[in-house]
């Protein structure tokens, strides 16, 4: 399980720097990119949510 775990905060803090780099830029819309990276956090910090309820994991 702790595999699993870092695995998730790693993937949450590629998505984060991913949006900041995003917000960022100029020239572009990015913000269809930025809410589908936000959508992906969400996700995988319902993950690591689930993982820390687990009993004995």
């Amino acid at each position: 399980m702790l595999q699993d775990r870092d695995s998730l905060d790693d993937l949450r803090m590629y998505r984060r720097r991913l949006w900041v780099d995003l917000k960022a830029r100029t020239g572009f819309d990015c913000r269809p990119s930025m809410a589908l990276v936000e959508e992906d956090i969400v996700a995988i910090e319902a993950g690591l949510e689930s993982l820390s309820g687990r009993v004995g994991g």
